[in-house]
């Protein structure tokens, strides 16, 4: 992780998603959940990852984006429940619909942008990444014991005000811009 709080290679690359210089991604930082997080990259819930790549990048889709994230109303996210995918111990977030509005609205305005390039079919569910260093086979026990710890800091009530532009620079995520919800 950078000084500025960046999501390193920790999240996608080593092993994991096929990330190449220039993809980009929209999310929701959830600074609130950063204590919580063991994944080694700042707390965020995915809206869509990857977005189109850097180089499309210019005023005009700028300007597209921001139209599209302020006609979105600002919501709150309480995450007070843990679930979790092979390898994966994660929050829900709680509701999950304007999370999926979002994802929707882009895919649908720029269909070429798959969630997570397909490898899960339609997508994941919106989910607030905590733990990924377990395999599958050891992850029960070691995700039962960091449930119990983390649990009574459950729930976590986050407004949602923005989305955030990230692009991957081949060793980082940097953060490019901010769009205001509506």
């Amino acid at each position: 992780m950078t000084t500025e709080g960046d999501l390193t290679e920790g999240e996608h690359g080593a092993g994991g998603w096929p990330d190449t210089p220039g993809d980009t991604a929209l999310t929701i930082k959830v600074p609130q959940a950063d204590p919580l997080v063991r994944a080694g990259f700042p707390a965020h819930v995915t809206v869509l990852y990857p977005f189109l790549h850097e180089s499309r990048l210019d005023a005009p889709l700028q300007r597209e984006l921001s139209a599209l994230f302020a006609g979105h109303d600002a919501f709150t996210l309480t995450f007070a429940e843990f679930g979790r995918y092979p390898g994966v111990l994660y929050l829900e977030p709680w509701p999950r619909d304007p999370v999926q509005a979002l994802t929707k609205d882009l895919t649908q305005r720029w269909p070429e942008a798959v969630p997570y390039r397909g490898i899960f079919g339609a997508g994941l569910d919106p989910h607030l990444t905590i733990a990924t260093s377990e395999a599958p086979a050891a992850q029960e026990a070691a995700y039962d014991e960091l449930e119990r710890e983390l649990a009574p800091s459950l729930p976590l009530v986050c407004p949602v005000r923005a989305v955030e532009l990230i692009v991957w620079d081949g060793a980082c995520w940097q953060s490019r811009a901010q769009y205001r919800l509506g």
